[in-house]
């Protein structure tokens, strides 16, 4: 899905090392827009060109470093606040979905169907799943505390063993 934004806009990144791969971060004018665990700089910078396709990158690695540190932060602290102002583009259905995902704390999971009882959509799962695997905002948007009704992991963009490893860090025992 491609975003809206100004034809002038720049995103800046930044990148830090984290024991789940490195953390790579998207600062918008208005906020924190994208975040993704492990991924390639090549990957990652083809899917923002993908995503944001008439926003120039701008290596923030000086000024912005600081923001991926705390989003590295909260993988080593589970359930600290998360202060910094967020650009959070989707659908408004991703949206609901999202903002229904921050509510779920630390080491508590949800299943999709869950989440899609949490909004009023009982038959949405499938669309709770694709909008989990839309998630522009990994670990901010805790995507990875979602799991199958049986408590299997299921689907994680950034893969199966971050997601364990993200759970298992937050104290919630993960099925195989």
């Amino acid at each position: 899905m491609s975003l809206a934004v100004a034809a002038s806009a720049t995103l800046h990144t930044a990148v830090v090392p984290c024991p789940l791969g490195d953390v790579r971060v998207a600062i918008s004018a208005a906020g924190l827009c994208a975040v993704s665990l492990g991924t390639t700089d090549d990957a990652w910078r083809a899917d923002l060109r993908r995503r944001f396709p008439r926003t120039t990158l701008a290596d923030g690695q000086g000024t912005h470093r600081a923001w991926a540190d705390a989003v590295a932060a909260l993988i080593e602290t589970p359930g600290r606040d998360f202060a910094l102002p967020l650009d959070i583009r989707g659908t408004a259905f991703q949206q609901r979905v999202w903002a229904v995902l921050r509510t779920i704390p630390a080491g508590q999971t949800l299943s999709y169907g869950e989440v899609a009882r949490r909004l009023d959509a009982p038959r949405a799962t499938r669309a709770v799943a694709q909008a989990c695997g839309a998630n522009p905002l990994a670990v901010v948007i805790p995507c990875h505390r979602v799991i199958a009704s049986d408590g299997r992991l299921t689907g994680y963009r950034w893969g199966l063993e971050r997601k364990r490893a993200l759970l298992l860090r937050e104290g919630a025992q993960p099925r195989a």
